[in-house]
């Protein structure tokens, strides 16, 4: 109930449609249960042989109540329909808004099929019932209530007969939704389950076919069809059960009706007339018992969906901005400090970083080595707050950067990953994402010092140019190149290059690199690398091991007192020749 109740919760804003649609039903029910009573006094004018003015009147108030309860239930579903489609965006808004605030940890955790399922298959679950199921469920109420009312009225005896089945109808209704509840929330749960799988396939292709593995997929994608399917068939089998028997205990009534009150018109205590009208009357009962129960299915899975999008809802954001937080110090350079800082991710024992301190001046460069998992990736991360650490603290400009306003301090660090993601819009439009109201002509120079006009201008649209999902019409080194435009175009303070070169070729990486040192110019710079010609670049080195920092130096210091950076060097050879810092010429040279 507590789930039911916060659904109705997005009714709020649409109080007033609600209430129109509700009044709508109303006068449609109202015209619905005068038909049977017109057309029980048409039968009693036939039967009589009055076929002269009355008959025409009752004929012509037929007609009139059929076309106005027409025009009420027109009335009624299309402001339901608003209102369904007002609950649908407003879902969606909010659902993707609060996932744009939650932080780094929970996506790393969730899968994205998962996400996607609660987004569309879920929400589809609750706008329906909201906008449609729940006007359905109400109008189905009035009409048992009407009829009821109308049959008193008419023939209070057969009516007692007749209304009989209806808490057999209650306590059924009840069974039914207590027992389909967990089982439509398994089934929602499984389809999320089928989504992610499906999602994983699609985007992880190009290693299916590299690695012949389609049969293989194929198989892991049927055994998660066939759980939704196992499980669908158990909420099928009860609604099997259920909905029948619901829509079977009415006829009960049904017969009671045409025993008594057949033998009363036999003997002259009911008319024809009457007894079709309190016949008419009892089947207005059925239809809706048969939509009651349809909708209370309908209600239960709206309600194990709604469960599984409050999950999400009900996430705080783990990492928020203080009230009024200011963004970084104006006048500040860059200065990057870390003290004595230690992290740990959710749902590990390990710390990936173990009371790592390090002063970084500004306008300076730094480049972070070490073995895979030494924890480089996570010390950058915790500059723009992408995590926050278990003790210590990050100082940007000699500001703690947890005191800062989070969107002003995280366009201050532009980060350029191994694996950069672009958006499926045009290239144009993916470096002008650093800044969004840059013009045509700085997205150009952006390109230009990233050199990647060359390659841009080449594309069939130039700049207009289309980029598939994820980037994946581009090459690797491409993809960096935009990349490295689009941070180029934010102008950060500092500038965090996560092993940005990975993916070019020895022609392409020296570009990009002669583009680096221009743009690195004056500003703080942080270099994960793990090509040690990357390291050129750097004007202090920091070695990491096992999350702890092990040393910090020059390139020719660490070689004479850190036996870890000996064996990194000595292991990346030949590139090692790009430590010697010569010009550019010389280097190649060397190769």
């Amino acid at each position: 109930m507590a789930t039911f109740t916060r659904l109705l919760g997005f009714l709020r804003p649409y109080r007033k449609s609600v209430a129109a649609a509700m009044l709508l039903a109303l006068g449609a029910m109202g015209m619905t249960v005068l038909l049977p009573l017109l057309t029980g006094r048409a039968i009693n004018s036939i039967n009589n042989q009055d076929g002269g003015r009355s008959l025409r009147l009752l004929a012509l108030a037929i007609v009139g109540a059929s076309v106005v309860r027409l025009v009420l239930s027109v009335g009624r579903r299309l402001v339901a329909g608003r209102v369904s489609l007002g609950i649908e965006f407003d879902l969606r808004d909010r659902l993707y808004g609060h996932l744009q605030k939650l932080d780094l940890g929970f996506f790393e955790g969730q899968q994205t099929g998962q996400l996607m399922s609660r987004a569309t298959v879920d929400l589809q679950a609750v706008r329906f019932f909201l906008g449609y199921g729940l006007i359905f469920i109400v109008q189905s109420f009035l009409t048992i209530l009407l009829s009821a009312i109308a049959m008193f009225i008419l023939q209070p005896k057969l009516a007692a007969f007749a209304l009989i089945p209806v808490p057999l109808v209650v306590l059924v209704a009840r069974s039914y939704g207590r027992r389909s509840r967990p089982a439509l929330q398994e089934v929602q749960q499984r389809i999320a389950e089928l989504t992610a799988e499906a999602e994983e396939n699609v985007s992880g292709v190009r290693v299916v076919k590299a690695f012949a593995a389609e049969e293989r997929q194929l198989e892991r994608f049927t055994h998660r069809v066939t759980r939704v399917f196992e499980q669908a068939m158990v909420a099928t089998k009860l609604q099997a059960l259920f909905n029948p028997l619901i829509a079977f205990l009415p006829n009960l009534g049904l017969a009671a009706v045409l025993l008594i009150g057949g033998r009363d018109v036999i003997a002259g205590r009911l008319t024809l007339g009457g007894f079709v009208a309190f016949y008419a009357y009892l089947l207005m009962l059925i239809g809706p018992m048969r939509t009651l129960g349809i909708m209370l299915g309908a209600a239960q899975r709206a309600t194990a969906s709604g469960a599984r999008i409050f999950e999400i809802l009900d996430r705080e954001p783990a990492l928020v901005s203080p009230d009024n937080a200011p963004g970084p110090p104006v006048d500040g350079l860059g200065r990057v400090e870390f003290k004595h800082v230690t992290l740990t991710y959710p749902g590990t024992n390990r710390a990936v970083l173990d009371n790592v301190s390090l002063d970084v001046p500004a306008g300076r460069t730094l480049a972070l080595v070490g073995p895979s998992g030494a924890g480089k990736s996570s010390l950058v991360s915790l500059l723009p707050r992408l995590y926050d650490p278990d003790s210590g603290s990050v100082l940007l400009d000699g500001a703690d950067v947890s005191t800062l306003d989070l969107p002003a301090l995280r366009s201050s660090v532009a980060i350029v990953g191994d694996d950069p993601f672009l958006f499926s819009a045009s290239v144009h439009d993916n470096i002008a994402y650093g800044d969004p109201t840059a013009s045509d002509e700085m997205v150009r120079a952006a390109a230009q010092r990233a050199q990647a006009v060359g390659f841009i201008e080449a594309l069939p649209e130039g700049f207009k140019t289309m980029v598939g999902e994820r980037g994946l019409t581009l090459s690797g080194g491409q993809r960096q190149r935009i990349a490295i435009a689009r941070a180029i175009l934010s102008d950060p303070r500092v500038l965090i290059l996560d092993d940005a070169t990975s993916s070019v070729d020895a022609s392409t990486e020296r570009q990009i690199k002669e583009a680096l040192q221009e743009v690195m110019k004056g500003r703080t710079t942080l270099i994960i690398a793990h090509r040690l010609s990357t390291i050129a670049l750097a004007d202090e080195i920091a070695v990491l091991e096992a999350g702890r920092l092990v040393e910090h130096g020059s390139h020719e210091q660490l070689l004479e007192r850190s036996e870890l950076y000996s064996r990194i060097v000595e292991k990346g050879l030949p590139d090692a020749v790009f430590l010697t810092r010569k010009p550019v010429e010389t280097e190649m040279t060397g190769l």
